[in-house]
Parts: structure tokens; sequence; C-alpha cells
């Protein structure tokens, strides 16, 4: 516990507040006195920040109805909640103070439990699924931090979603500590959680009470889901009368394992409340708990609360509390929005997430974590009620990279998410909260929208989660290749990851720093590497085929390329510089010869990779540095192509004369003749900007989208946009053009009109740039990506699907992630990326 804070609440409902337990990512928890029953309770109150959301309030409220349809054996009760209707300023939930210990801790007090603690522990826990399996559910975020040992038998606490954010840790610079649940072989392959993962779980978490550590979390937690998938469990420290049952909890195959009534039968046939009467924990055990009664009671008799001295807030007694597993638990389970603290009840079934509409969903998938700091000590106390650099995208139009907040490094990842149990994650904010509107239009007679008011739901479950080494550098750039391939490249090489199931397959050092990775017939990946033209074989990584710069162009010796441009087909546009020797003009009579000098003359290059030739190249005016300047694939129509200049490249010639607006150039497909330079009313430079094949330009004015006729220029329509949050780059499909803007909305406007057909927030802060959007492959899902999450629409009526969200670090003391999220799409895969993390997501 600690002293109360200036800002605390001296008052809750009916509850006078004594002190401060735990802060947490979306609550605080205080201990309290109840002074009509004369009484300890445990208050947890919503963050005041969040507290404001009306959705967060409706699925606080929902929550704690569902933890009282819950309570009962085993699982503790609530005690009081507010009317809906309350004025409370914040959302808050009660229950009774229980003189306990998590299981984390007691194992850390005493190492091992005795086989009869452990039988009456297993007992009490399976009792609670046969329950719960009863009803329907799947109870989960099962794991040492969940589990409370009383004196008269074991403990759960409350349920749901939001028991990621509960159960979090709020840290500096709006990062979060997440203590997580435990991976299961099905969850590894991809498939929804049943009643089979509870039992698995049960097993892991039996083998670590009784040992002290947990089978299939040692060795390296990068491989954790494997040895999670794969590996038999040794259990040779496993107390021997247990060794079977537990083995058997921990059968790869779901069909394999026992009933959970089963499991209790075997444990305590005449059950664990009869099993536990009389001292059924280990003297020390006992001592800590009365002692920790006796501090909590010295509190409710002072009748006070404890302040902290005006200059900050002040430690109180150290109690014990339900805390993360240790750094030795067992590995991490699999399923989006997992926490230690808090059971969860999830559908039974193995079927695809469906969005909730009613209120919104936590989306944190899970990852490796990294060992936990000292758990603060606290109060076992009832939690809130709950339910159930960056890449280079390659050259097709693409939304300019968005700012991003700080966030921590760890991301909760799903395929490699075995190791140490309750170890910490830290990142960025967490709930995925929605307004419940039906979304917000700027026409005054907008196309309705038939899907109604809509909230992000939790995400599908990954295909696959890969993650780039750590002892490697970041990705500089990633592309997929063919449906077949994720394709990255760094300062070191390119990497070749199977998209079906997320594997490294090869890896190749020639092409270090490469710009782009695009195919080349059915078996090669064309790369543009610093100095050449690199082809590989898409099995295993292997050159075929090099183009060096230098000797490789006729003509154009010593050839520098400054960058892919974009592609069409197998055509690569891209631009290159080499110096020319001018000779001096021959000398009038009488006169000395002047000096021969060396220019920079650049060049914009066609490229064909299929057949491995140049198909032309043009003069092009140099750049900055004196280097070739570098273009931005703004359009392909149908017989040329239009592109921008970007404005790092710009030499102070150019600036002055375009006089403060972009200029657009279009060139021949065919011949790479200059076919037309101009301004579009007044686009900035660094404007965001798209074309389509229909001859039209799409870009943000100002505060608004325009839309302008290529190459006359002539304004077609005008979408008016809100003060100071201007438009992002939008991408087109069918008749839809789908936009971005910076008050981080996405939406719909018929292409050829500019009438608003739908607009929808993504609910994340706003941020400094607007959402990059992404189309899935059919055009039905549109995803956008900042730099807090990522948000998936249906394309067609902006229906919200899903938000995800990874959060935390790989090494709580490692650098900083501000890398943006980033999607690519092929066929019903889009690969979310956010920084050396790759999700593999199932999309329509």
């Amino acid at each position: 516990m600690e002293a109360l804070r200036q800002d605390d609440p001296r008052r809750i409902g009916p509850y006078t507040v004594l002190a401060r337990c735990r802060e947490t990512a979306s609550a605080v928890q205080y201990l309290a006195h109840d002074t009509a029953a004369d009484r300890p309770v445990v208050v947890t109150a919503a963050r005041p920040e969040l507290a404001a959301l009306p959705a967060f309030r409706r699925r606080f409220q929902a929550e704690a109805r569902t933890a009282d349809r819950l309570a009962g054996g085993w699982v503790q009760p609530q005690l009081d909640t507010p009317a809906d209707d309350a004025d409370d300023d914040l959302p808050w939930t009660a229950g009774p103070y229980v003189p306990a210990l998590a299981l984390s801790e007691a194992i850390e007090l005493v190492g091992p439990l005795p086989e009869r603690a452990v039988r009456i522990l297993g007992a009490g826990i399976a009792e609670t699924l046969s329950r719960v399996h009863a009803t329907g559910a799947v109870l989960q975020g099962l794991a040492p931090g969940t589990v409370l040992l009383a004196e008269d038998g074991p403990r759960l606490t409350a349920f749901g979603p939001l028991g990621a954010a509960v159960a979090a840790e709020a840290r500096p610079g709006g990062q979060l500590s997440v203590r997580l649940g435990y991976l299961t072989p099905e969850q590894v392959e991809g498939e929804e959680p049943g009643p089979a993962s509870d039992l698995f779980v049960l097993g892991l978490l039996l083998a670590y009470a009784g040992t002290g550590t947990t089978p299939l979390a040692d060795g390296p937690a990068a491989e954790g889901a494997e040895r999670i998938a794969r590996t038999d469990p040794e259990l040779g420290a496993v107390p021997e009368e247990l060794r079977g049952l537990i083995a058997r909890c921990l059968a790869k195959d779901p069909a394999d394992r026992p009933s959970a009534g089963t499991v209790a039968a075997e444990l305590a046939l005449e059950g664990a409340a009869g099993l536990a009467k009389g001292d059924w924990l280990p003297e020390r055990l006992t001592a800590a708990v009365t002692e920790q009664e006796v501090r909590v009671q010295e509190l409710v008799s002072a009748g006070r609360s404890v302040d902290a001295p005006a200059d900050g807030p002040a430690d109180g007694p150290a109690d014990a509390a339900p805390s993360g597993a240790p750094a030795d638990g067992p590995g991490r389970e699999l399923a989006p929005a997992r926490d230690t603290r808090t059971t969860q009840l999830g559908d039974i079934g193995r079927h695809v997430p469906r969005t909730d509409r009613p209120t919104t969903q936590l989306s944190v998938p899970l990852e490796l974590t990294a060992p936990p700091a000292a758990p603060a000590a606290g109060l076992p106390a009832v939690l809130p009620p709950v339910a159930a650099p960056p890449p280079r995208p390659l050259p097709v139009p693409a939304a300019p990279a968005p700012a991003s907040p700080a966030v921590g490094r760890r991301s909760l990842f799903i395929g490699l998410a075995a190791g140490a149990a309750g170890l910490v994650v830290g990142g960025g904010g967490v709930l995925a909260l929605g307004s419940g509107d039906g979304g917000t239009t700027d026409d005054p007679k907008p196309a309705p929208s038939r899907s109604g008011p809509t909230v992000a739901g939790r995400p599908p479950q990954p295909r696959w989660v890969y993650t780039h080494p750590a002892a490697e550098p970041p990705p500089l750039t990633a592309a997929l290749w063919n449906g077949r391939l994720l394709v990255l490249t760094s300062e070191n090489g390119a990497t070749g990851v199977d998209l079906r199931t997320g594997r490294r397959v090869w890896e190749n050092t020639d092409a270090a720093k490469g710009q782009a990775a695009l195919p080349a017939g059915q078996d090669l990946c064309f790369v543009a590497g610093p100095s050449e033209f690199l082809w590989l074989s898409a099995k295993d990584g292997k050159v075929a085929h090099r183009a060096g710069y230098a000797d490789g162009f006729t003509g154009a010796p010593n050839l520098a390329v400054s960058g892919v441009v974009g592609t069409f087909g197998p055509v690569v546009w891209f631009t290159g510089s080499n110096k020319v020797t001018v000779k001096a003009p021959a000398p009038k009579k009488g006169k000395k010869r002047g000096k021969d000098t060396q220019v920079v003359k650049s060049y914009l290059f066609a490229y064909d990779v299929l057949q491995r030739k140049e198909l032309w190249r043009t003069t092009v005016p140099t750049g900055r540095g004196p280097a070739a300047p570098v273009y931005r694939l703004i359009a392909v129509g149908q017989d040329d192509f239009v592109v921008r200049q970007s404005t790092g490249t710009l030499t102070p010639g150019d600036v002055k004369a375009a006089k403060g607006k972009a200029v657009f150039r279009g060139f021949d497909q065919k011949t790479g003749k200059l076919l037309w330079s101009r301004s579009f009313g007044t686009i900035a430079p660094d404007g965001a900007a798209m074309g389509d094949d229909r001859g039209l330009l799409y870009a943000a004015v100002g505060d608004d989208l325009q839309a302008f006729e290529i190459p006359a220029g002539k304004p077609k329509w005008t979408l008016n946009g809100t003060t100071g949050t201007p438009y992002g780059t939008p991408v087109a499909t069918g008749t839809l053009l789908h936009t971005t803007n910076r008050n981080q909305e996405v939406g719909a406007i018929e292409q050829e009109t500019g009438r608003l057909r739908w607009r929808r927030s993504t609910e994340a802060a706003p941020g400094t740039a607007a959402p990059a959007v992404t189309l899935s492959t059919t055009g039905r899902t549109l995803l956008a990506a900042d730099g807090a999450q990522v948000t998936a629409f249906a394309a067609q009526d902006g229906r919200r699907l899903w938000k995800f969200q990874d959060i935390g670090s790989q090494d709580p003391k490692g650098p900083t992630v501000t890398a943006p999220y980033r999607v690519l799409a092929a066929g019903k895969t889009a690969v979310v990326q956010r920084d050396r993390i790759f999700y593999a997501f199932p999309v329509a």
C-alpha cells in the first residue's frame, strides 16, 4: 500500500478511502472502510481520463453485471457498484477484502507447495472451471497472479478483456506493464481456445505450484511457442502422485485432456472446501496472511486515510498483494487482451471473433515478456469486474509515415508467447474505446449507413507472428512477394518469411540495404540494392542474377541510383545520376584554352525486371546535392505516369520557381518523354496526393480534399474538412475513394462526385499525421494504421470490425519504439508491422 495522493478521492460511493493499494493503466485500487458494516473493502475506480469516455463507462458497468453472475464458490463476489444512472464522476466497483497472498508471492516466499496444498489449489480451480464450462464459456487469463491463497482455500478474481488494462501498471511516458497468461498448443496453431485449453493451463499452474518452475518455460523465451506446441514437458520434479494427472492435462491434443470435473474429483473427492479444513497452507504463508490482515485492521480501526505529504506520495506498509507470476513461470497464453490478474471468459467454439457492438473491447495480442520489476506490495483485492527507422513502402501511392507517440518496445505477441510467466511488457495506450456513435459527416445529406452504430471488437487471431531477431538490425523495407513471401531488407541483408507459416525460410547478405522486393516472375524476387540490382531465388534466397549500376548501363558509367520511383507490372522506374566531362570550348585566337569541367547528369529510367534490360532513359533536372532527384509515384494512367519530386531533393531554384506549390510531372510510359509539368490548385509540396487510372488527382488542399482532372488541372469537386486537421493520402477502389485525416477519421466518398458515403473515427488520440489506409486485396476491408493502433473497417459501409494494438518492450530498459504501424495486404491476409514484429491477420 501507499499513502493517498493529493488528487486521490477521500470518499467513493458509501466508502471512506484509507490508502492506495495499486495504480494500473486504467484504474486505481484503494483500501476503503465500509462504515455501515464496519469492514475493509477494496474499491477500484477508473482513471478520470478514461471515465470521461461513455464507451468506457458502459463497458465498466456491463462487466460489473457479468462478474455478479459468475460470483460464487471460489470466485470472489462483488459488494457494490454504482447504479447505471448514478452521478459518480468515476465508475467504480467494490469487493470484500480477503486476507490472502497471490500464488506467485507464495512460491517466492516459501518455494514449492506441499502436495496437499497443490491438491486443494487444483481442486478449487477445477471446480470453478467445471462451473464455468457448464455455462458455455471458457475461463482465460488463469495464472499465478490470478489465484489468491486464503486461509480457507484458493480464490479467483474477476473476469474480462479489460483485465489486461486493469492489471497493467502505468509507466512514465505513457507506457504500460501488463502481466500475461499462458499459451496452449492449439492457440499456437491459431485455433480458438476451448474448455480443454483451460485444462492445459491448469496443468501448467499445478506444476508451477508443486515445483516452483514451469514445464516448457525453460530455455530461450523466443522458442517458447515451439516448445509449448511440440516439446514433451519435463515433469520429473512434480510430486509422483500428481505427475500422471498433470501429464494428461498437458497433452498436446485437446481431446486427450481430462474434463474439469474429472480433475476436481481426482484431486479431492470430498471437494476442495472439505480438504482445506484446518491449516492447508505452510506455516510461513499462514503467518504472512495473518500479518497482512492485522495491518489492514489497524488502518480500518484508525478510521482515517493515510495522506501523502504535500510534496508527493509516500509509501505505506508493504502488504502482500496479488501480483504477476514470477520470472520463471510458465509460457504465455495466446489470445488478445489476456492478463493474469483477472480471470476472463471467452466464448467456446473455434470461430472468428465477432465485432462487439454495444461496447468496445481491448485488443492486445500476446508476446514474449521481459522480467518484471519487483511487484509493489499491496492488498489482495477483488479487481474491477470485467467481461469477457520505419520500412519504406514500395512504390505505389502510399500515405506518408504517420508520426507516433513513443511507446515501449515490447510487443504483445502470439506466436512466440512462451517463456516466463508474469513478465512485464510496456507500451502505449491499450484500450480500444468506442464512441458508440455511427460516425460523423460534414455532408448535410450524407448517404445513409445501414450498419448502425458499431464499435471495435477484438481482432481475429493472427495466423502467425514473426519477430525479426534482436541481434540483427531492424528491417528497412517490407514487401509481400507473389502472395507467398514476406521479404524484409535491413542493413545486413534480405530475409524471406513464408507467408503461410510465418517461418523464416532464407536470408541473403548480398541484398543488404535493399530498397525494394518485387516479383520477377514466379520464381525470382527482385531487390534494388545500393550498388546493384539482384534477382534472388524465392526458394532459398540465393542470387540468380545481378546487374551492377556502375557498369551495367551503357553510356552511364559509374551510375549512382537514387531510389526506386515506382513499379507497374514488371517495369521499375528509378532515378540515377553520373558525372560527365564537359570539354571547354575552343579558345578564341590568342587566348588560352580553358579547363574541362565535370557536371552531374541525372536520368529517369524504365527497367524490365523480367527481361533484365533497360527500356528507356530520359534526362531530368538534377536535384539538390547535386544528385538525381528522388521522385515519388503519384498515379499510373493508361499511357502515362505521374510523379512528384520529394521536397528534400528540391534545389533552392526549384523551390523559388514553384512559389510554394507542388509540381507534378507526367511521363510517357513507352518512351519516357516528359509530357507535362504543372501545379494543381494550391497543393503544397508535401501535401498528400494520389491519382487513379481514370485521370483524376486527389489531394489535400489546406483543410479540404480536392479532385483535379489530369493533366488539365481543372478542379472537379471539393470535400470540406475540419479546421486544423488536413487530409492524408487517400486510396481508391472501385467507385469509392477512401479518405483519412489528421482528426483520426477515415471515410469513403464517391470518386466521381466527392459525395460523402460514410465517415468514422478510429478513436485514436489525435496526432500530427493522418492514419495510413490500406485496402485488402478484395477491397472489402479498410485498415487504418497510425502510431497507436490498427483499426479495421468494412470498406463499403464503415462498420468498425476490430482494433489491434501491440504494446510493450523486449526489455524494460530497451530503446523506445517510435515506429508507426504498417499494413501490407495480399489475398486474404493483412500483415501488420510494428518495428520488428509482424502479425498475419485474416481479412475479408
